[in-house]
């Protein structure tokens, strides 16, 4: 069973920074999209950044331009640079990983989540 670890979230000062770290206990199969969600209190959970095969990357209109997703795969870790965070980027922020592995048995990780608070 594959984990996956959050780690990054903090209290951060509007117009700041901050980066998220997404790591895999171990190497993972069949990989085909990566990304990062958020959960703000009394709100669903929401999409904010998604990398797929080739790297191609969407993003949710809220963060275009502030946030970007990436890979380290030689150390199965996913990323998410924040800059010029506001105080609504406040939430909980998870990753995801989807795929098949090799007897073609989809799967979706979730990581525990890590808490980002932008407040002055």
């Amino acid at each position: 069973q594959v984990q996956l670890v959050e780690s990054g979230g903090a209290l951060a000062q509007p117009g700041g920074s901050l980066r998220l770290s997404c790591a895999a206990s171990g190497s993972i199969f069949g990989i085909y999209a990566m990304g990062w969600y958020r959960q703000a209190p009394g709100k669903q959970r929401e999409l904010v950044a998604v990398i797929t095969g080739g790297d191609t990357t969407n993003y949710a209109h809220s963060v275009k331009g502030r946030f970007t997703i990436s890979t380290d795969n030689a150390k199965n870790t996913l990323y998410l640079q924040m800059n010029s965070l506001k105080p609504e980027d406040t939430a909980v922020y998870y990753c995801r990983v989807l795929g098949e592995d090799k007897m073609h048995a989809r799967y979706d990780y979730w990581g525990q989540g890590t808490q980002v608070t932008v407040s002055s």
